[in-house]
C-alpha cells in the first residue's frame, strides 16, 4: 500500500495537463512548483482546478483504500506520507514535485468531512485575508493537528507528521514570507 501511494502520488497532473495542453511547463514557468496554485498563474480556473481536483484525489484515494482494510492509523500514516512524498519527488518526474497540500488534504479527507470543511475554512480565511497561498497552507496545515484532536484523536500522530512534513516542503517560502518577496494570489479576474 505504501508502494502503490508513493507511486500514485508520482502522477504529476500539473505537468500532464500542462504538456496535453500546450501550456508551459509549471516546472519552468511562474514560480516553477507543479502545483495548482502555479497553474492558476499560468493557465486558467479550469485547468488550475482539475489540477486541484486529481492532487487531492491521488492522497485520498490510496488512504481511503488502506482505511477500508482495516489498517491502523499509523500505517495509513504511512500511506499518507508515501503519497505526499510521491507528490514532492515523483520517481516519474525526475524527483522534482511540487509542495502537496492538496495531496496532504486528501490524505485528510478520509478521516471526516468535518475536517475537511475546517481545513478548507482555515486555508480560505487566511488566503483572502492575506493573499498568500503558502501562508494559508502552513497555517492550516500548523492547525490541522489541534483539528485532528479535537475530531478523531486516534490520528493525531500521524496528522503531525504529514503537518511537518508539508511545512517543511515550505521552507524557501517562509522565507521569502519573511523577506516580503512571496507572490500574492488574485481572487479576482485580471
Amino acid at each position: 500500500m505504501v508502494i502503490m501511494a508513493y507511486l500514485v502520488g508520482s502522477i504529476s497532473s500539473a505537468i500532464l495537463l500542462c504538456k496535453l495542453l500546450h501550456l508551459p511547463d509549471p516546472r519552468s514557468a511562474g514560480s516553477k512548483n507543479p502545483g495548482a496554485t502555479n497553474v492558476l498563474r499560468i493557465s486558467n480556473k479550469f485547468v488550475a482546478v482539475s489540477v486541484l481536483i486529481f492532487d487531492i484525489l491521488k492522497g485520498t484515494l490510496p488512504v481511503w483504500g488502506g482505511y477500508f482494510l482495516g489498517l491502523e492509523p499509523l500505517y495509513l500514516g504511512m500511506i499518507a506520507l508515501a503519497a505526499c512524498l510521491g507528490h514532492m519527488y515523483p520517481i516519474f518526474f525526475n524527483f522534482k514535485g511540487g509542495k502537496a497540500v492538496a495531496t496532504a488534504f486528501g490524505v485528510l479527507l478520509p478521516i471526516g468531512l468535518d475536517l475537511g470543511g475546517l481545513l478548507i475554512l482555515t486555508w480560505l480565511l487566511v488566503a483572502k485575508v492575506s493573499r498568500f497561498s503558502s501562508l494559508a497552507a502552513i497555517v492550516t496545515l500548523s492547525i490541522a493537528p489541534l483539528y485532528t484532536w479535537l475530531l478523531k484523536p486516534i490520528y493525531v500522530y500521524p496528522v503531525l507528521m504529514l503537518s511537518a512534513l508539508i511545512i517543511f516542503r515550505h521552507k524557501d517560502n517562509i522565507v521569502r514570507l519573511l523577506q516580503g518577496k512571496e507572490s500574492k494570489i488574485s481572487f479576482t479576474k485580471k
